[in-house]
């Protein structure tokens, strides 16, 4: 089956069509579908053929070699789970030499380990936990060297991967931040010592700095304990941790195997009763001795997503305790975030969260002015339509926003790192439905069709990052999918981020925003861990009567009403950070770009071998 689009053709075999019915996240499968990065010589030819990245207007054809096992092996299963803790991963190295080509899937099929990240296609899509998919390298008889003790491998990463951070990577002081919005970057090796100024890295958010810790809980995706417990400073580091994770059966026992040697680590799992649901929040709860404090955040608990990636989290004020005797209500903010975050943690129905309930409803949370947009997994009719995903969305830019003339020319922008299956048109959910929530204005009865710019990174954005192609692990958009909705494709703009510096730093934040006509005012701004996909969303039922959401998903969303503001102004100089400054820090260069004829999506299981990355690396899916 082949079909054409104006970034390239692409054909795969009817039997790779045909993907319904694929067991759910966590379900034990065959081996996965392994992309191999190898190294390159141009100059060499490589088999199997890839999508050329350079030519103008050739369309281009990919045929995977079919699969030997059912299409089910593509399911990053449990099995690479366990391998999420290991960050020493090697690219397997080829010889270019076409006489060893016939052997590269024999001698790649070994390699287990696996850095993992995001992955939330619907039902009828690939499933699992995806990532960065590099096999362990599979030594050619020719190039076998001797096993050196203690030697660090090469990284799937690039060659900065495993440099040693500067002393000045972390803060030593009480950074300068942005305390008029709270909303932040992660930091990225590799960059001008500018664009980190103001910036955040996991064991920034952790240090003692911020407040004496007590006890901490993690809501997160992917997990690699034994890192995570390092990023905590030393005198925390034997405090209580609560995990908050939707694994099961196998990846469950996993997860609880690399928590042995922490005996401080706990386990709450998120009940996924939807088929295809993922826990895909990434929240921080941290008790101090001084107060309380929430990050929401984009970051899975791994290395890999803490260095060469572009991350976004927001980190509440310092939260006192209320005074003793204090009633329910007391310490609400004008946005009603303490009421949203104890009805999104009473959604887990676990009995390991109510002691983290009862705290937060012994503290005053009144200085938030963001709104909390969460998903939780199930069918909801009537008001409770609008508790969760899109529809929340839409009710708070009903309620909490205000129309503007001329909105129609007002584009929504949508920006992300994965995608699900969203049918043959754009009709059946992407403008039916979630369209008309993204362009939401107050209480106005227009409905406009605004331009809509969707932000994804183009194969040559992954190609020239810092990480090159193992960037694209994270990027989990398949060829399944990609070929049933190529009329998405013109939606597409490329990721360029020069006013933060983060052009070359794929991204994992998703946000979604409406700017004006000119790209210097936002109406509102959303930072969150959904991506573009119904499973994350919702998707209306029963001829829009009832929603159905199969995933933990959770935000945070600015208006401009709660900053006292009609709109909020675009920081176009976003960095070094000051702490007063009255402008949006938006991660990434307005206007956007559209994709050229020559750019194509990335698309992380076809190969890519005309051109090597930034690390002389090609990918190669065996």
């Amino acid at each position: 089956m082949s079909q054409d689009s104006q970034h390239g053709k692409w054909t795969i075999s009817s039997s790779d069509d045909d993907d319904e019915g694929l067991p759910p996240s966590g379900t034990a499968t065959s081996k996965p579908h392994r992309p191999a990065v190898s190294s390159h010589s141009p100059r060499q030819s490589v088999s199997p053929p890839g999508p050329k990245l350079e030519p103008a207007s050739a369309a281009v054809e990919v045929k995977p070699e079919p699969a030997k096992t059912p299409v089910s092996s593509l399911v990053i299963g449990s099995e690479a789970r366990q391998s999420a803790a290991m960050n020493q991963l090697n690219p397997v190295k080829y010889e270019t030499s076409p006489s060893l080509a016939g052997k590269r899937k024999k001698e790649a099929s070994d390699g287990s380990g696996w850095a993992l990240s995001d992955s939330d296609d619907d039902d009828g899509d690939v499933k699992g936990k995806s990532g960065s998919n590099v096999p362990k390298r599979a030594l050619s008889p020719k190039t076998k060297k001797p096993k050196v003790e203690n030697e660090r491998p090469p990284s799937p990463h690039g060659r900065l991967y495993y440099i040693e951070e500067p002393e000045d990577f972390f803060e030593s002081s009480v950074p300068c931040l942005n305390d008029t919005y709270r909303f932040y970057l992660n930091k990225v090796t590799g960059l001008d010592r500018k664009y980190n100024n103001g910036a955040l890295h996991i064991r920034d958010i952790l240090s003692p700095l911020f407040g004496t810790l007590k006890e901490s809980v993690q809501f997160n995706y992917c997990f690699d304990i034994a890192w995570m417990v390092k990023q905590y400073p030393s005198e925390f580091r034997d405090r209580p941790v609560l995990i908050v994770h939707g694994d099961k059966r196998e990846a469950k026992a996993r997860l609880i195997q690399q928590a042995q040697p922490f005996p401080h680590v706990r386990f709450c799992q998120a009940k996924l009763d939807i088929a295809f649901g993922t826990h895909h929040t990434k929240m921080m709860l941290l008790w101090y001795e001084e107060g309380f404090r929430v990050i929401i955040l984009t970051s899975n608990l791994i290395r890999a997503d803490w260095y060469q990636k572009t991350q976004g989290m927001w980190m509440s004020p310092l939260f006192p305790r209320l005074p003793k005797g204090s009633s329910v209500s007391e310490g609400e903010s004008p946005t009603f975030f303490k009421r949203d975050l104890l009805e999104y943690l009473a959604s887990y129905r676990a009995p390991e969260l109510e002691e983290w309930i009862q705290r937060i409803k012994e503290h005053d949370l009144s200085e938030t002015r963001v709104y909390l947009v969460g998903s939780t997994p199930g069918r909801y009719v009537g008001s409770d339509m609008e508790r969760w995903g899109h529809l929340r969305l839409r009710r708070l830019l009903y309620e909490h926003t205000e129309p503007i003339p001329g909105e129609e020319r007002w584009p929504v922008i949508g920006q992300f790192s994965s995608i699900g299956s969203m049918g043959l048109d754009k009709t059946k959910w992407l403008a039916g439905e979630f369209q008309r929530t993204l362009t939401t204005l107050g209480k106005s009865s227009l409905r406009s069709d605004p331009p809509v710019h969707l932000l994804y990174p183009s194969v040559e954005d992954v190609r020239t990052s810092l990480e090159g192609y193992p960037a694209g692990g994270s990027l989990p958009y398949s060829i399944q999918t990609a070929q049933k909705q190529l009329w998405l494709h013109s939606y597409f703009h490329r990721w360029k981020a020069n006013t933060t510096g983060r052009s070359h730093a794929m991204p994992h934040i998703k946000t979604y925003m409406r700017t004006s006509p000119d790209f210097t005012q936002l109406a509102w701004f959303l930072v969150t861990s959904a991506n573009l996909s119904k499973a994350a969303w919702g998707a209306l039922e029963k001829n829009n009567t009832q929603v159905m959401v199969r995933s933990y998903e959770l935000g945070v969303l600015f208006v401009p009403s709660a900053f006292d503001l009609k709109t909020f102004p675009v920081h176009r100089n976003p960095f070094p950070v000051s702490s007063s400054s009255s402008g949006f820090p938006v991660p990434f260069d307005l206007p956007p770009t559209c994709y050229s004829p020559k750019d194509q999506p990335w698309i992380w299981n076809i190969p890519y071998n005309q051109a090597p990355d930034t690390h002389g690396n090609i990918w190669v899916p065996s």
